[in-house]
């Protein structure tokens, strides 16, 4: 087979998200880590962001991993699917990997640009890899410019001292539902890796090499930690999908997580967005979270929205079961 070329950072998760998915499928690919150098290979790409993907066949370059997944899907259907066989499964896979993209990237967002030590090590990891040659004048350069820039961007992704407490008190929640259930050859819907893992894979992979977040996880959630670094490369994990009602406390647990707080937070930003609010607030676990809003929210939430409704009754029914009155009202 013709190799695939992935383009992306050692730093974003949305990279290590990909290539972790794409060791799993024993899909062939060349990686290119981003440079100044080989900007190049991504001239014409708007926006241009990583992962890219770059088709075998005719060079094209595509955005977005969970698209990319997807896309994949379609391309090598012939068996190690990322989506459950059940509808019911499919979907919740989904959701857990849409609130992994969307919700738990802002605890990788705070963590790495809200302390000291995390600003010191991410800011200059990501220049050494941006700039492979520079000096160090322009390496401290880069990460003073670069470092400015995130921490600037804070507030547009809620990562502000008011919504600390509950962006941090959602990473010691998920370390905690994982700690408890994970294991190389045990994840959130089988005993084979979904796109729910690689969801959230992407991002606390990433917090557990920042240094703030690495110390909680390895205080708390050692064995959490264990298993990203397996997940790393799972090519030689075979398995089976869990059956419907033997999902383990673990999965259970983070789809009520999503009904509580991701899916309030989604349609608190949807319906500010098409009152023309320029910012929300919505109270997610007994606390005030508030943030401008962000459109790309509005077509995450619009697919949830769409995948729900389409699912027939059985699986809407075992769902239901699972997200809790507030997500089912959400979501229909």
């Amino acid at each position: 087979m013709d190799r695939y070329t992935l383009i992306g950072g050692n730093a974003s998760p949305y990279s290590l998200k990909m290539r972790a998915h794409m060791h799993y499928r024993r899909l062939p690919y060349n990686w290119i880590l981003r440079t100044e150098e080989n900007d190049h290979l991504l001239e014409g790409l708007r926006p241009v962001l990583v992962p890219v993907l770059k088709l075998p066949e005719d060079g094209s370059l595509h955005l977005d991993s969970t698209r990319l997944i997807y896309m994949l899907e379609d391309r090598h259907p012939a068996g190690r699917s990322v989506i459950p066989d059940n509808p019911a499964h499919a979907f919740l896979a989904h959701l857990v990997e849409d609130m992994g993209d969307e919700w738990v990237t802002k605890m990788m967002f705070h963590y790495r640009w809200a302390y000291d030590a995390d600003i010191h090590y991410a800011a200059r990891w990501i220049a050494d890899d941006r700039s492979p040659g520079a000096t160090e004048e322009q390496r401290e350069k880069f990460a003073r410019f670069f470092t400015d820039r995130q921490v600037g961007r804070m507030p547009l992704v809620g990562c502000t001292p008011e919504n600390a407490p509950i962006i941090e008190a959602g990473y010691h929640h998920i370390l905690a539902l994982l700690d408890a259930d994970v294991g190389q050859y045990k994840y959130l819907f089988g005993t084979r890796p979904s796109i729910a893992d690689f969801g959230l894979y992407g991002q606390l992979r990433t917090l557990s090499i920042d240094p703030t977040p690495m110390s909680i996880m390895r205080k708390e959630a050692q064995r959490s930690e264990s298993w990203l670094r397996q997940l790393d490369d799972a090519s030689g994990i075979e398995g089976d999908w869990y059956g419907v009602g033997d999902l383990p406390p673990m999965t259970k647990g983070m789809i009520a997580y999503c009904g509580e707080v991701y899916l309030p937070f989604l349609a608190a930003n949807a319906a500010a967005v098409e009152s023309g609010e320029e910012t929300f607030s919505v109270e997610l676990e007994g606390k005030l979270y508030s943030q401008v809003v962000f459109k790309y929210q509005v077509k995450c939430l619009d697919e949830l929205k769409t995948r729900y409704q389409s699912l027939p009754k059985e699986a809407k029914d075992i769902v239901d079961g699972l997200i809790g009155e507030a997500g089912i009202k959400i979501l229909s």
